[in-house]
């Protein structure tokens, strides 16, 4: 169970990063940028087979919002974090970017919302209402508004549609074309590594001294330092001591038969799954770290209420529309996510019962036994300078944290 106390003060202060007076001076995407939509990045699964690239924590180079050769991407492992999928990492991180410019540059014309679309054919719409006391404010607190919206939205529409893209890629969405993606699907760090990703990009563009690539650069080693990072050689051995628990097989007939259906729906927390079974390098003992979904806090603050669907026009959205839509006669065309998730969501965990089993979302056993306890990511601002205040992350427990040695 985790420490409610502790969930309860975090929950409270977890968009300080976004909320304080720091943020109407924050940076966010410059010049051309700002209207240039994220490029995509190459993944893989995070299992111990042939053509997965596994890197090394501490060598993750510079972060880049165009393409370049300084980003070193694949899939890491963290003591806290599991393993880490850095290509979703830094996409959900661009989008969010790339979302927030959006949306803050329609709140400051006046419009009432946009439609846009991500990886897939999918449309996504997103409309919003303002406060009766919007014309009430002055310049400077619809500005500080604004960017807070921005930010928190931003991260809501990056996270929904990554949850979206693995809802398709069940289905059996192609994303490439030939490729098939459902053995991906919900793999165990994908929706953790796309919601750090959505975090650290607010981080980012509440930073009122870089540039979004430079912040983005620093708060990411920060925040996987925190979650204690580890080598490649830890990364791949960690992924190869759940062959046969979490997946079998390789290449083209990889298997994997636990699947991690959190996103956050139960308590607005996902918890990543780690291995517990590598004492040799001293990891039996990490707590999971939790993260809470983006807060709608600066929203409700000033009164501004969203709403967002998706139309989907993928070749499978018919079995996806008929989960939601039962009858035939009242079916539409588009979902609610807020409310359609959660009946998509019952229905592929029956359907992931059926084809792998009842413990197809259990990630312990008596080969990787459970966590003693798990914590929660503290989402606060902290000093860091003398000058200005810089969000850097730390993980936080009832008691005292003490970072893990690194394993070398």
């Amino acid at each position: 169970m985790r420490v409610s106390r502790l969930k309860t003060w975090v929950w409270m202060s977890m968009f300080i990063t976004v909320c304080s007076a720091h943020v109407s001076q924050a940076r966010f995407l410059e010049g051309s940028l700002r209207h240039k939509e994220p490029r995509s990045r190459l993944s893989s699964p995070p299992c111990a087979t042939l053509g997965t690239h596994f890197i090394n924590a501490f060598k993750l180079g510079k972060h880049s919002y165009t393409f370049s050769l300084s980003e070193k991407n694949g899939i890491l492992y963290t003591a806290q974090g599991g393993h880490i999928d850095t290509p979703h990492l830094r996409k959900l991180a661009d989008w969010t970017a790339y979302l927030a410019c959006r949306i803050q540059e329609s709140i400051q014309n006046n419009e009432t919302g946009f439609e846009y679309r991500m990886w897939e054919p999918s449309r996504h719409y997103v409309t919003w209402t303002y406060p009766e006391t919007w014309s009430t404010l002055s310049k400077v607190e619809r500005e500080e508004a604004t960017r807070d919206i921005a930010i928190a939205l931003g991260q809501h529409l990056a996270f929904t549609a990554a949850t979206w893209h693995e809802i398709l890629t069940w289905h059996g969405y192609r994303g490439i074309g030939v490729w098939p993606e459902f053995q991906s699907a919900f793999s165990w760090e994908d929706n953790y590594s796309n919601l750090l990703g959505c975090h650290i990009a607010g981080a980012a563009l509440s930073d009122p001294d870089l540039e979004f690539d430079e912040a983005m650069t620093r708060e990411i080693e920060a925040v996987i330092d925190s979650l204690g990072g580890q080598t490649k050689r830890v990364a791949r051995q960690a992924s190869a001591a759940m062959r046969g628990t979490w997946f079998e097989g390789d290449v083209i007939f990889l298997k994997i038969f636990k699947r991690n259906f959190d996103i956050g729906l139960t308590d607005g927390y996902i918890t990543p799954w780690i291995v517990t079974c590598l004492n040799k390098f001293g990891l039996a003992t990490a707590q999971p770290a939790s993260i809470p979904l983006p807060s709608m806090e600066p929203l409700h603050r000033v009164g501004f209420e969203f709403n967002l669907e998706i139309e989907p026009r993928e070749f499978e959205k018919n079995k996806i529309l008929r989960i939601v839509y039962p009858n035939p006669k009242t079916a539409q065309k588009r979902i609610n996510p807020d409310i359609h998730f959660k009946p998509i969501m019952e229905a592929i965990l029956r359907a992931a019962t059926e084809r792998y089993g009842p413990g197809v979302q259990q990630a312990y056993c008596a080969g990787n036994p459970a966590p003693v306890s798990y914590v929660t990511l503290d989402l606060s601002r902290k000093d860091t300078s003398q000058n200005s205040n810089h969000a850097y992350w730390e993980t936080m427990s009832a008691g005292s944290y003490k970072p893990m040695v690194r394993i070398q």
